[in-house]
């Protein structure tokens, strides 16, 4: 039976290799080949190639230092599971904001993978 620790590796992944060392080639690592990011505020983007240059591009302009990740809850249905979660996104100057989202898990190649992604700031 899934559980959350499944997917843990993947969002540690992203908190440390993708943001934390500014590797947005990795998110390869994060994402499925036909996934989809809801960002707030822009167009729905598909595939690795658009979501790589989103992230990085949203990341400099954020200028963000640190990203943590908290799952609220999950369900798993067969290779697929829902995630909800909040997030909290640390800029180099100290200054944070935080973020709720939604994800959608897809299992690619044994990992755990995000395939839809969905989040809005908390205002």
């Amino acid at each position: 039976m899934s559980s959350v620790t499944d997917f843990a590796e993947t969002n540690r992944f992203f908190e440390e290799q993708v943001v934390g060392k500014g590797d947005f080639a990795g998110l390869s690592r994060v994402y499925t080949k036909n996934a989809r990011i809801l960002p707030p505020g822009a167009p729905m983007m598909t595939g690795q190639e658009q979501i790589q240059a989103f992230w990085k591009d949203a990341a400099k302009a954020l200028d963000v230092a640190a990203v943590k990740l908290q799952t609220i809850e999950a369900e798993f249905l067969g290779d697929t599971a829902i995630e909800i979660g909040a997030a909290t996104i640390t800029q180099k100057s100290g200054s944070s904001m935080e973020v709720k989202y939604v994800v959608v898990w897809k299992k690619e190649g044994g990992l755990w993978k995000w395939h839809i992604d969905i989040w809005n700031p908390v205002s």
